[in-house]
């Protein structure tokens, strides 16, 4: 765990150095910060997130390479849906929701084109990975 959150910080503070731009296994990635309020403490949490788009919407997916519970950021946003997000040197305020449905399925299976390994990771577990929808509430800067 804290290797993970030591690598995590590296990243955090590389995105921040160069404008959202990534390096090594980040390069072809699109990588947005989301900060989140953690529903156990209250505190803020950063972490880098590999993302899609629907229009102006921010899909993530809630996948922790497939462990049952989940990542925490996924229970901080059901939480408390209020987040920040980062892309590139942009940073406002949004709204998180979990698609559901054919809006979930729609979102899912366009993502196949850029990351195929999600369906591997969908077919390792009994449990549908949840779809999270980042929606604009206002710009911060």
């Amino acid at each position: 765990m804290e290797e993970s959150r030591r690598l995590n910080r590296e990243v955090v503070a590389e995105f921040r150095a160069n404008g959202g731009k990534l390096g090594g296994p980040y390069a072809d990635v699109d990588v947005l910060l989301l900060t989140t309020t953690s529903a156990d403490t209250g505190e803020q949490r950063v972490l880098p997130l590999g993302y899609g788009r629907d229009g102006e919407r921010l899909i993530v997916f809630a996948a922790d390479d497939g462990r049952e519970n989940g990542p925490n950021w996924y229970h901080d946003l059901l939480a408390h849906p209020r987040a920040e997000v980062e892309v590139g040197s942009e940073r406002w305020a949004v709204t998180a929701s979990v698609a559901t449905g054919e809006e979930r399925n729609m979102l899912w299976d366009k993502q196949f084109e850029r990351w195929a390994f999600m369906a591997d990771l969908q077919a390792k577990v009994a449990w549908e990975i949840p779809v999270v929808i980042l929606t604009a509430v206002t710009p911060l800067r």
